[in-house]
């Protein structure tokens, strides 16, 4: 299975990214590990990691600390080591959404209110709501990963966008 892992580090001089190998990681806490690395005075870290055009794997440090993690479906801890190293442990629903307020369709018929907020295939773990103090809601993480046609790397692209980091990962991609 193949993967791409950006991390996005963030400190007082603004945002900086660069991929990380997970490549012989052997649990979440060395994943973890490798993203303090990254940066180890930043303010937040956040590590994107996208496999297979069919997941997503969020992680966030605050300080160096309190790991948290959100997945885009459970499937990818059945479908890999990788997948089952990240999300493995994690409850089957998601948290996050207690004081979420569903979102109401735009008047004149908005193709994007009309798509389901989660697609019925998926099954997200974690903290949903791990970006919320940044821009991106529960409610709108879950959408963007559960929107047909949308790619990990597009979730990825629509949330770096949001919180200001969107040309340092693509810089990534480019390399």
């Amino acid at each position: 299975m193949s993967y791409f892992a950006a991390a996005v580090v963030r400190d007082d001089s603004g945002w900086t990214a660069a991929e990380i190998s997970l490549r012989g990681a052997t649990d979440v806490d060395e994943v973890a590990e490798r993203l303090r690395d990254v940066d180890p005075d930043a303010g937040l870290s956040l590590l994107f990691v996208e496999a297979d055009d069919a997941y997503l794997v969020i992680l966030r440090l605050d300080e160096g600390e309190d790991l948290r993690i959100f997945g885009s479906d459970s499937a990818y801890a059945e479908e890999s080591r990788l997948g089952a190293m990240l999300v493995g442990d994690l409850k089957t629903s998601v948290t996050g959404l207690d004081d979420v307020e569903e979102p109401r369709p735009a008047a004149g018929g908005d193709d994007d209110a009309e798509q389901p907020a989660i697609d019925p295939e998926a099954d997200p773990v974690g903290e949903a709501d791990l970006l919320a103090d940044l821009g991106i809601s529960a409610q709108r993480l879950l959408s963007l990963c559960g929107h047909e046609g949308m790619l990990p790397a597009d979730v990825t692209a629509e949330v770096c966008l949001v919180l200001g980091c969107a040309d340092q990962v693509e810089d990534l991609r480019e390399v």
